[in-house]
């Protein structure tokens, strides 16, 4: 396999140059000045959870996207990771020699020391064998969560004191500005690092294993093994987000390693776009949106959520990245201009039969579960009584007059769509 890897390497050129660099100072940069543009308390706190979360998406689309491998418990990696960092920290000896900085590179040795264990005999299988072993692994470790009280806590979890650290040029980490910059340097590099590791043999043939592994195994390379590494680098950088998350939070439970954080992490891969490296940063960033942001406007969140989803996996299979990859031809061809009158007739119109459908399903939510007198409620800005006819009348009238004007722009759209992406103008047949 070496030698087959070594082969590989020197066939494949990397196209790594300045042009390439140019993502990431703009990345860079742009981490740098959002605490100046958003300066709130709840903002950062907002900026960091969705950091740690691109993070962990970008460490599981290692498996999902560039190996083919479906997790259904690749949380307890990451959760592993975050309680053996809150665990340093109570060390109030080693952790008062030891800088904050560090304290994630422990949570992504203990998160890849035990990938390399269950690695070692889940990677051996592929496809619906694999993602049961992750089943039942996960859930394994969650039942643990439980009895080993003295690791993970029982359902207290276990709690540290970030503070106790060793304070970095005169920074205690006592606020969450500081916090922030610490996790943006984490997420930027480990950003860099996971995209470096998609550009290494193993990574490329990754890819292979993914789409033939019996081809690959053919061309001399060990699928299984190839699985195996992918699996342990994503444990290592699973391990650094909950070593982040510990840092964020200083407390860490039976939440954390869960199937529902291992079901939520499956699914903003997916809605991000497992095909693209970028697809789990879009998904990342659109799902702690909507978790902290529409959360605070209505109980349903988590209906809106899930509808968006599945209409993601139905309609658009590659994500939301998907969905912009898309234009790309377009652009190059210089006709993405085209498109804007046709989206404007089309998607605005959707948008708000949407937007009124979500109304039916607000008021609907409210008439059924309010309490007897509570008659009013507030959508949209707007204060109305819930019990009355015309609210009804108005969401329905905008519901179906959005889906209309979105149907009879459709064919329009589509005609524009073919015109854009022809080098001969749309007018082959």
């Amino acid at each position: 396999m070496s030698r087959a890897i070594r082969t590989a390497s020197a066939a494949a050129p990397d196209h790594l140059s300045l042009r390439s660099a140019v993502p990431w100072v703009i990345a860079g940069l742009c981490l740098l000045v959002m605490p100046y543009v958003f300066t709130s308390n709840s903002a950062i706190t907002i900026m960091n959870q969705m950091a740690i979360t691109i993070v962990f998406a970008l460490a599981y689309n290692m498996l999902l996207g560039q190996g083919g491998m479906l997790s259904f418990g690749h949380a307890v990696y990451m959760g592993a990771g975050g309680f053996f960092c809150v665990h340093i920290m109570n060390m109030e000896d080693l952790f008062a020699r030891m800088p904050l900085p560090l304290l994630p590179v422990f949570g992504g040795l203990f998160g890849m020391g035990l990938a390399t264990i269950v690695a070692s005999f889940s990677t051996r299988k592929a496809g619906t064998v694999f993602a049961m072993i992750s089943l039942g692994v996960g859930e394994l470790i969650a039942a643990c969560s439980i009895i080993i009280v003295a690791f993970f806590g029982g359902e207290e979890g276990v709690s540290g004191d970030r503070t106790y650290g060793l304070p970095v040029f005169d920074i205690e980490f006592l606020h969450q500005i500081e916090v922030y910059y610490l996790t943006a340097f984490w997420l930027l590099l480990s950003a860099l690092l996971m995209y470096l590791f998609s550009r290494t043999p193993i990574g490329r043939m990754a890819n292979a294993v993914r789409d033939n592994p019996e081809r690959a195994e053919f061309l001399g390379y060990s699928a299984r093994w190839v699985r195996f590494f992918s699996f342990v680098a994503s444990g290592f950088f699973c391990g650094i987000a909950g070593g982040l998350f510990a840092i964020n939070y200083e407390i860490l439970t039976e939440e954390n390693l869960n199937l529902v954080q291992s079901g939520t992490i499956l699914l903003i891969t997916f809605l991000g776009g497992v095909g693209f490296f970028f697809g789990p940063i879009i998904g990342a960033i659109v799902f702690t949106l909507l978790q902290t942001v529409l959360s605070l406007e209505t109980e349903l969140w988590q209906l809106y959520v899930g509808a968006l989803f599945v209409l993601t996996v139905m309609y658009f299979p590659g994500g939301l990245a998907g969905v912009l990859m898309m234009h790309l031809p377009a652009w190059k061809l210089g006709k993405l201009r085209l498109l804007l009158v046709p989206y404007l007739k089309t998607l605005l119109p959707a948008a708000i039969g949407i937007l009124g459908l979500a109304s039916l399903i607000e008021i609907l939510f409210h008439f059924r579960h309010a309490s007897v007198g509570d008659e009013e409620m507030t959508l949209f800005w707007i204060t109305f009584n819930s019990h009355a006819v015309l609210p009804w009348l108005v969401a329905g009238a905008v519901t179906v007059a959005g889906f209309w004007l979105a149907r009879r722009g459709a064919p329009d759209l589509a005609a524009t769509w073919h015109e854009a992406n022809s080098t001969d103008g749309g007018q082959a047949a």
